[in-house]
């Protein structure tokens, strides 16, 4: 067997008219993206300690002895504190992670004495996990969580700017527009998606949106490289078959390159435990919708905008032959 055998079920020559249904598709984008804007602020997304504040406590057993983190992350949870997240850390002694120390995370609800939380969660971890013990109490303040939220906005921001400034330098203004648009677009829906699933906004969160934009500006720039070597050597085709054609020519590789993605993001939204769930679903899903907006939304955008025709490559320079007077 020389490949997976499944990639042979698909074929290796499309000839599918995506611009055909590029108005449809526009306009189902442009209701979901609306729709995502609105949940975002009603009922909004469900922040993450990272971005809400809480308490942090630091849980180390005796050297040799090991803290189960889905054990003390399902007794923490058991309290109703909202999102809870455990780390593995080093040992202060011998700076070595040797799994018998952890640091444990947790949302303090509104209204509720902070000191009397703490020993609630200390009296869960010890029924559950046996003798520990606690040291590095602090709390992470809404002011402190307000500014990693912004910082999270402006990192996404940036990452935005700087995919179009490289498109821009690389293609065209209108391919960069395309780009653009389509990051704008995935990073909404993806958005969209945490909301509906309340799923919590953490800084995971924001690193799988940075990776979604990373891998939706890889797929489109193996579009754009096609359709700028199709639209030099079919100068005189309609725009719009030149971009059919370029699509249908990527697609094979676009769709092995995803469903590869995907199922392993799936394995490991299943085995990954909780800690990973929420990152693995926003994942999975930009993912498609980086596919899809290459697709529906990139190239449609250079369709609608036009680009320059006509214009022909210089005449290659023959080394070694002098010209004649």
């Amino acid at each position: 067997m020389r490949g997976w055998p499944l990639i042979k079920l698909l074929p290796a020559k499309t000839n599918f008219k995506f611009v055909n249904y590029a108005r449809v598709f526009a306009a189902l984008s442009v209701v979901l993206c609306l729709a995502a804007i609105v949940g975002c602020f009603t009922p909004g997304l469900n922040m993450g300690i990272d971005f809400r504040g809480g308490a942090s406590i630091e849980v180390a057993k005796p050297a040799g002895q090991t803290i189960e983190l889905e054990q003390v992350r399902g007794a923490v949870s058991d309290l109703g504190l909202g999102d809870v997240q455990v780390q593995g850390i080093a040992r202060r002694d011998t700076n070595v992670a040797d799994g018998s120390t952890a640091i444990l995370r947790f949302q303090v609800p509104e209204g509720r004495d902070q000191t009397e939380v703490v020993r609630q969660v200390e009296t869960a971890i010890t029924a559950a996990a046996g003798e520990v013990t606690y040291s590095g109490v602090s709390v992470v303040g809404s002011k402190v969580s307000s500014e990693l939220f912004t910082s999270g906005l402006l990192a996404l921001g940036s990452a935005i700017v700087l995919m179009f400034l490289y498109i821009w330098f690389r293609f065209e203004p209108q391919f960069g527009l395309g780009a653009v648009v389509g990051l704008m677009h995935d990073v909404i829906l993806v958005f969209g998606v945490i909301v509906l699933f309340r799923l919590e906004f953490s800084l995971n969160m924001v690193a799988a949106i940075l990776t979604v934009i990373g891998y939706s500006m890889n797929d489109t720039v193996v579009v754009f490289d096609r359709l700028r070597e199709n639209l030099r050597k079919y100068k005189t085709m309609p725009l719009r078959d030149v971009i059919d054609l370029s699509i249908n020519e990527t697609l094979s590789r676009t769709v092995v390159t995803g469903i590869t993605a995907i199922m392993v993001l799936a394995v490991l939204a299943i085995f990954g435990g909780e800690a990973l769930f929420g990152f693995s679903i926003a994942l999975m899903f930009g993912i498609i919708c980086g596919t899809y907006s290459s697709v529906y939304v990139g190239a449609p955008v250079i369709l609608l905008w036009g680009v320059k025709r006509g214009v022909t490559d210089p005449d290659p320079v023959k080394v070694g032959m002098a010209s004649r007077p």
